[in-house]
C-alpha cells in the first residue's frame, strides 16, 4: 500500500504528518514500518487508542516486525490498588525487549511516560534463561526467584507465581502466555512444558524459557534497606510504626499501591526513554502534550487530596512521577513527527450499510459501491462472519473475492474483496484509490465481541462435586454417624504402616477417624446456620431418628415432585425434525467461535428437541457467556419444524435488546421476529397479536404479558425463559402448566434453589456454560462502608481510563438527589438517571445516551440487572448492597467486566455490625466468589443462606436443618429413584453405605508428595468422586503431570478406588481383606445373585462361608498388597 508520509524531522522541531482518518492510521504506520530500519515509538493520547493500535499493527505486520505494548497501570495516581498481574507482565516483557529491538513498533499511552521505572540493569540483572539439559540447584533457584519477587503458592494460576513440588516446579513467568512446568532429573532440566492455568494440564513442550522479574519493584534485602533509608529522608516527621505499608515492605511483603513509591527503592530511577535504542523515531498520535499535562494535573490534585494522611503518607508528585517538562525534553532527543488530527471513524463509510429490515437490504451498499474509490475491501472480525457476508453479497448480486491479507490487494482494479481482520474502522482514500469497510459499519454494530481461543470445556458434574470441598471446622455429614466437624487430616501408624485419616469431632468432644479411602461417605453440611449445626453423639440413635424423619419427608416430597413431572415424562411431546444442513448453515453464520461449553449446550438442546419427550432444559451461564446463541439455535429448530417460539424476558429493556439480536441473527432467513413491549403503540401491539394468531409471526419476544390468556399462538412449540427467578409466583404457575405441553428452555446466570435442585436431581436437564470470553478478567469485588472519598476515587479511576460507571441506587424517591450529590462530588462526570418509573421514551433515551457514551455515569435502579450490555462500563457501585439478594448482586456485578479491562464492583453498606447475619453472609459469598462462571457456585451459596425452604415448601426446612442440604438431596434423589423403579423406599436404611474397602495396607497421598493439606484433601475428594475407571486414569495422568511419579501408597489408593467402583456397581457395602481372611457385606438391594453365592460356597467350602443373609466370609493366605488387590478383582468378577 502506498500511504507515504514525509520523513521524520532530524532537527528539534516536530514534523507534522498529514491528518488521517479511520483505518488509515494503522495502515500508514504499517506502511512506514515495512521498510523502516529503526524502531518507531508510537505515543498515543489515550489508553484505548493505544490498545487498538497494538492489535491492528500486530495483524498488519504479519510478524515481519515486532509490536510491543507498554500499557498504563489502569490505576489512579497514589492509588491503593496495584495493576493486574497481566498488565505488569506486558510491561516487564516490553522493558526486557526494548534495548535489543532493531525495528518495529512500541505503542505507549502518554500517561505511561510519566511513570518512574526501575533502572535498566534491574530487569536485565534478574532475567534468567532456562533450557532443557541445563542444570539448576533447587535452593539457589528458589532464592533467586524470591529475590525476583515471585510469589510462592501451592497451585500456580497467575503471572508471577511459582510452586515447588519435589522434582516438579511450576512457574508463570512474566511475559509468557502460559505457565511453565519444569521437570527435573536430579539437578538437570529433563523437560519444560507449558500448561493450562485453569486445568493444570500440559499443553505443549518447550525447549527454553526466559524468567523475568515478577514485579517492577524489588523487595530483596538491599533494596529494602535503600527504601528504609530514603523513606526516613522523605518523611522525617512520620511515625513509621503507624504506617502498615512501611512495616509490610520492611518485612518483605508486597503491598497494594507500592508502585507510587518506586523511587524509594533505587538511587536513580529511569524513564521509558532510557530503555530505548538511540536510533528510535517518535510518532505522537493525538495531542500528547495536552494528555500528559492533564495527567499531571490529576496527579497534583490527588496529592493535595491525600497528602495529609499520616497513616499512609505519599511522595510529592515530582518524587513519585517524572515531571512533564522532563518527559517532553526527553522526547526532543529523537527525530519525531506528530499526527494531531485523529478521527475515530471515516464519515463517508456511514453511507454504506446493510439494513435487514428493508425490502432490499443491500440497496444502500450497492449505491455506495458505484461512487466509492476502488478497489473495495470489506473487513470482518472472524472467518465465520466473512463467509456470511460473502454469501449475502452473492445473493444480492455483488461478486467478491476472498482476501487473506490487506497486503494482497490488487490496486487499480474494481474488485470487491472480503477478509477477516481486527481493523475496527474503515477509510475512503483517493490517493491511493481504496475503500475499506468493516462489518461493524455495514451492520451498525457498536462493539465487537472478542473471540474465544484455547477454551476448556466444563464438566457439569465436576462443578457440582467441587461444591463439597471442606474447610477446617466446617460441619460435615457422615452417612452412618451424622453431623460432626472436620478437624483436618491426621496420619496414624497402624501395624508399622502409615495411614491418613480425616479427623471428625462429634458431640461430647468424641472423635471419629475416617480412612481417606472412605472420603466419599462424608459431605459438607449445607444448612441454614453452619455455626450452630446440630452435632450428633457417636453411638446414639439420634442420627438414625433424624435420618428416618427426613427420609419420610423426602418420600412425600418425591411423590409430589413426580406427580408434577409425570405428565411431562409420560406425555408424548412434539418431535421436531432435525434441520440437518439448514442448521449447519445457520450455525456457520454465527460470527464468533463457539466455546466448548456452548457447543455442548447447543448439541444437548438439539438432541432434546428432536426426541418425542418435551424438553425441559436449564442453561446456566454467567452474564455474557453466550447463552443467547443457545436460545437462537433452539428457536431455529422450532421454526424450521413449523412451530412458533415465545421468548419470555423479565424487563422491557431486555425485550428490546433480545428483539434486535434475534432480528439481526435471523436476517437471512424467512423468519418473522416481533416484540411486544410498552415501547410500542397499542395499534402496533394489536397488529402483532393478530399476526401471531394467524401464524404469520414465528418468534415473539416480550415480558410476562406473553402468558396472559388473551394472547393466542397459532402453534406454540418452544418457550424460552430468560432469568426465571425474576418472575412472580403467578407467572411461574402459568409456566408450570405449559411444561407438559411445549418444549421449555430456561436461561439463567443464578438459578433459584428449586430450579437448581431439580436440575441436580436429574428431573430437569442441565447445561453449564462456564468458559468466559477471551481475556475477560475476574471482577475485583469490595464490600465497603459508605465513604464519599472512596466513591469519588472509584468513579475517577474508571473515567480516567476512558470507561463508564454504573451507580446503583435502588430507591426512586431519592435517586434524583443521589445523582445531584454525585455530580457535585465529581464535576467532571456526565451523569444520567434511569429507573423503571420513567416514561418509556425517556428511559430509552437515557439508556441510548449511556450506550453511546454521551453520559459516563448512570445512576440507576435494578432495572439494569438484565439486558443492558455496555462493554465500556467496567465499574459498578451498589449503594445499600445489603438490601439486595445474592442472585441480584451477581447479576448486577455481571453488568461490568465485559472487556479485557480489570473491572471493579463496590458493594456499599452501612456499618458492618448493623447488618443482619444473612446480609453479611450474602455479601461474604459474593465477594469471595470472584471467579468467572461463578453463577452456579453462587446458587449453592444461595441455598445455604436461605435454608432452601422454598425448595419444596416450608414444611421441609426442619428436615434440611436436621440432616443438612446435601444429605437431604441424597435422600430425595434415592426416594425418586425408588419410586421410579416401582420400589417402596426403605425408611430404616434410606441411604445404604457402599464401597467401604479395607485391604489392610497403607493407601494415602504422602505429605512429601503433596505438601499442602487442603490440596491433598481436594485430591482425595476428587479420587473418591470418580465414577468410572477412565476418570481414575485421567486423575493419575494429572497427578504425574503435576507432582511427578506416583509413590506406592498412592498407587494402592487408586487400586482401592478401582475396587470400590466395582463394589458400588454390585451393591457391596463393605469389603475387608486381610493377610489370612476377610469378608464381603452386601446391601439390601445388591445386584449379586444369591445363586452365585451358593455356587461359590459349594465349589470352595474350605475358602467361603455364608454368615447370615448378607455376609460372605473367606479364609486364605494373601500376604502381599498386590495379591490382595488381585484377589479382590477375581472375587468381584466371580460375583458379577
Amino acid at each position: 500500500m502506498q500511504f507515504k508520509f514525509p520523513n521524520f524531522d532530524q532537527s528539534s522541531r516536530v514534523a507534522n504528518w498529514p491528518a488521517v482518518t479511520g483505518a488509515a492510521l494503522p495502515i500508514s504506520i504499517d506502511d512506514y514500518l515495512q521498510s523502516a530500519t529503526a524502531p518507531l515509538v508510537v505515543i498515543c493520547s489515550d489508553a484505548t487508542l493505544s490498545l487498538r493500535l497494538t492489535n491492528e499493527l500486530k495483524w498488519l505486520s504479519q510478524a515481519s516486525y515486532s509490536v510491543l505494548n507498554f500499557p498504563d497501570w489502569e490505576t489512579l495516581p497514589y492509588d491503593q490498588f496495584s495493576p493486574h498481574p497481566d498488565i505488569i507482565s506486558d510491561r516487564i516483557r516490553t522493558l526486557n525487549n526494548l534495548p535489543s529491538i532493531t525495528n518495529g513498533a512500541v505503542v505507549v499511552p502518554a500517561t505511561s511516560l510519566l511513570q518512574r521505572l526501575a533502572p535498566n540493569d534491574y530487569i536485565e540483572g534478574r532475567a534468567l534463561n532456562l533450557a532443557v539439559g541445563e542444570t539448576i540447584e533447587a535452593d539457589t533457584f528458589r532464592k533467586r526467584l524470591q529475590r525476583s519477587g515471585y510469589q510462592f503458592v501451592e497451585t500456580v494460576r497467575d503471572h508471577g507465581q511459582v510452586a515447588f513440588r519435589g522434582s516438579i516446579i511450576d512457574i508463570f513467568p512474566m511475559g509468557t502466555e502460559r505457565p511453565i512446568r519444569i521437570d527435573l532429573f536430579d539437578d538437570e532440566i529433563d523437560e519444560l512444558r507449558s500448561f493450562d492455568a485453569e486445568t493444570q494440564i500440559t499443553v505443549d513442550k518447550v525447549e527454553a524459557v526466559s524468567l523475568l522479574p515478577a514485579h517492577e519493584i524489588p523487595l530483596d534485602r538491599s533494596h529494602r534497606m535503600c527504601f528504609e533509608e530514603r523513606w526516613h529522608e522523605a518523611f522525617p516527621t512520620i511515625d513509621f510504626n503507624q504506617v502498615s505499608m512501611y512495616k509490610d515492605v520492611i518485612s518483605g511483603i508486597s503491598t497494594p499501591g507500592l508502585e507510587y513509591f518506586l523511587s524509594l527503592f533505587f538511587e536513580e530511577t529511569a524513564t521509558l526513554f532510557d530503555y530505548l535504542p538511540d536510533n528510535c523515531r517518535l510518532l505522537f498520535v493525538g495531542d500528547v502534550t495536552k494528555a500528559v499535562e492533564n495527567y499531571w494535573k490529576d496527579i497534583t490534585e490527588r496529592y493535595e487530596q491525600f497528602s495529609g494522611d499520616q497513616q499512609r503518607p505519599i511522595l510529592k508528585p515530582s518524587e513519585a512521577f517524572h515531571p512533564v517538562e522532563v518527559v517532553l525534553s526527553k522526547t526532543k532527543q529523537y527525530p519525531r513527527a506528530a499526527l494531531k488530527e485523529i478521527n475515530a471513524s471515516e464519515p463517508a463509510t456511514r453511507e454504506a450499510s446493510i439494513d435487514a429490515r428493508k425490502e432490499e437490504p443491500l440497496a444502500q451498499l450497492k449505491h455506495f459501491i458505484i461512487s466509492a474509490p476502488k478497489p473495495i475491501v470489506i473487513s470482518c472480525d472472524s472467518e465465520g462472519q466473512r463467509e456470511v457476508v460473502a454469501e449475502q453479497l452473492r445473493r444480492g448480486g455483488i461478486s467478491s473475492n476472498t482476501l487473506s491479507h490487506l497486503h494482497d490487494v490488487e490496486y487499480g482494479t474494481d474488485s470487491v474483496y472480503i477478509m477477516a481482520s481486527p481493523l475496527e474502522v474503515g477509510l475512503v482514500s483517493q490517493q491511493p484509490s481504496l475503500t475499506l469497510l468493516t462489518d461493524a459499519e455495514l451492520y451498525g454494530r457498536q462493539v465487537r465481541q472478542s473471540r474465544r481461543r484455547n477454551s476448556q470445556s466444563t464438566d457439569d458434574s465436576l462443578i457440582i462435586r467441587d461444591l463439597s470441598q471442606l474447610n477446617l471446622s466446617d460441619p460435615v455429614v457422615h452417612i452412618e454417624h451424622g453431623i460432626g466437624r472436620y478437624l483436618g487430616l491426621e496420619t496414624l501408624e497402624i501395624d508399622n504402616e502409615k495411614h491418613e485419616f480425616v479427623k471428625l469431632e462429634y458431640a461430647g468432644s468424641s472423635h471419629l477417624f475416617l480412612p481417606v479411602s472412605s472420603l466419599h461417605l462424608i459431605s459438607r453440611y449445607s444448612g441454614p446456620d453452619k455455626d450452630h449445626a446440630p452435632l450428633h453423639k457417636l453411638g446414639s440413635d439420634t442420627w438414625n431418628t433424624a435420618k428416618r424423619k427426613a427420609a419420610e419427608k423426602a418420600y412425600d416430597a418425591a411423590a409430589e415432585l413426580l406427580n408434577i413431572y409425570a405428565r411431562r415424562e409420560a406425555k408424548r411431546g412434539h418431535k421436531f425434525p432435525h434441520p440437518g444442513k439448514a442448521l449447519a448453515q445457520f450455525s456457520a453464520e454465527f460470527p464468533y467461535e463457539e466455546t466448548p461449553d456452548q457447543s455442548k449446550a447447543i448439541n444437548a438442546v438439539v438432541a432434546d428437541m428432536t426426541r418425542d419427550q418435551p424438553m425441559d432444559r436449564l442453561v446456566c451461564g454467567d452474564v455474557g457467556f453466550g447463552k443467547t446463541e443457545v436460545a437462537m439455535r433452539a428457536a431455529f429448530v422450532a421454526v424450521h419444524g413449523g412451530k412458533q417460539v415465545a421468548v419470555l424476558v423479565p424487563t422491557t429493556l431486555l425485550a428490546q435488546q433480545h428483539a434486535q439480536n434475534f432480528v439481526d441473527r435471523f436476517k437471512d432467513w424467512p423468519v418473522k421476529v416481533e416484540v411486544v413491549s410498552r415501547f410500542q403503540s397499542t395499534k402496533v401491539v394489536n397488529e402483532t397479536l393478530e399476526q401471531l394468531k394467524s401464524g404469520q409471526v414465528d418468534i415473539l419476544i416480550g415480558t410476562h404479558k406473553l402468558l396472559q390468556p388473551d394472547i393466542k399462538f397459532d402453534d406454540l412449540g418452544l418457550l424460552i425463559i430468560d432469568e426465571e427467578h425474576r418472575f412472580g409466583v403467578r407467572q411461574k404457575e402459568q409456566i408450570k402448566k405449559l411444561r407438559a405441553q411445549v418444549d421449555i428452555l430456561t436461561m439463567t446466570a443464578t438459578p433459584i434453589p428449586r430450579t437448581l435442585n431439580l436440575a441436580m436431581n436429574g428431573m430437569r436437564d442441565l447445561s453449564i456454560i462456564a468458559t468466559p470470553p477471551a481475556r475477560r478478567l475476574r471482577i475485583n469485588t469490595f464490600v465497603r462502608e459508605r465513604d464519599n472519598r472512596l466513591i469519588k476515587e472509584a468513579v475517577l479511576r474508571e473515567l480516567m481510563r476512558g470507561g463508564q460507571v454504573y451507580f446503583l441506587h435502588n430507591d426512586v424517591q431519592t435517586i434524583d438527589r443521589t445523582a445531584f450529590d454525585l455530580q457535585e462530588l465529581i464535576p467532571e462526570a456526565r451523569v444520567g438517571i434511569g429507573h423503571g418509573q420513567m416514561r418509556e421514551r425517556e428511559l430509552e433515551q437515557v439508556m441510548s445516551d449511556f450506550y453511546h457514551r454521551r453520559t459516563n455515569v448512570l445512576v440507576c435502579t435494578t432495572i439494569i440487572e438484565t439486558g443492558i450490555d455496555v462493554p465500556n462500563a467496567n465499574t459498578i457501585i451498589m449503594d445499600r448492597a445489603d438490601k439486595l439478594g445474592i442472585a441480584q448482586l451477581h447479576q448486577l456485578r455481571g453488568r461490568v467486566g465485559r472487556s479485557h479491562h480489570q473491572a471493579y464492583a463496590y458493594l456499599i453498606t452501612p456499618s458492618w455490625k448493623s447488618l443482619s447475619k444473612d446480609a453479611q453472609r450474602r455479601l461474604e459469598a459474593i465477594s469471595q466468589t470472584t471467579e468467572l462462571g461463578a453463577g452456579f457456585t453462587l446458587a449453592t451459596h444461595d441455598l445455604e443462606i436461605r435454608g432452601a425452604g422454598e425448595l419444596l415448601g416450608d414444611q421441609q426446612s426442619g428436615q434440611i436443618q436436621s440432616v443438612g442440604l446435601t444429605m437431604y438431596m441424597d435422600l430425595l434423589e434415592q426416594a425418586v429413584a425408588d419410586l421410579r423403579a416401582g420400589r417402596t423406599p426403605s425408611l430404616d436404611t434410606p441411604l445404604e453405605t457402599t464401597g467401604e474397602i479395607d485391604l489392610g495396607c497403607a493407601a494415602l497421598i504422602p505429605d512429601d508428595y503433596i505438601f499442602d493439606t487442603n490440596e491433598r484433601l481436594v485430591m482425595y475428594k476428587r479420587i473418591g468422586n470418580a465414577t468410572n475407571q477412565k476418570e481414575l486414569d485421567q486423575l493419575q495422568i494429572e497427578l504425574i503431570d503435576r507432582f511427578g511419579l506416583l509413590p506406592p501408597q498412592l498407587k494402592t489408593l487408586f487400586e482401592i478406588h478401582r475396587v470400590r467402583q466395582v463394589c458400588e456397581a454390585l451393591g457391596v457395602a463393605k469389603l475387608n481383606i486381610g493377610q489370612t481372611s476377610g469378608k464381603v457385606i452386601f446391601n439390601t438391594h445388591t445386584q449379586v445373585e444369591p445363586l452365585k453365592l451358593v455356587t461359590l460356597v459349594q465349589e470352595q467350602p474350605n475358602v467361603f462361608k455364608l454368615q447370615g443373609a448378607n455376609e460372605l466370609r473367606f479364609s486364605l493366605s494373601l500376604p502381599s498388597v498386590t495379591e490382595r488387590i488381585d484377589w479382590a478383582h477375581q472375587l468381584l468378577e466371580a460375583l458379577s
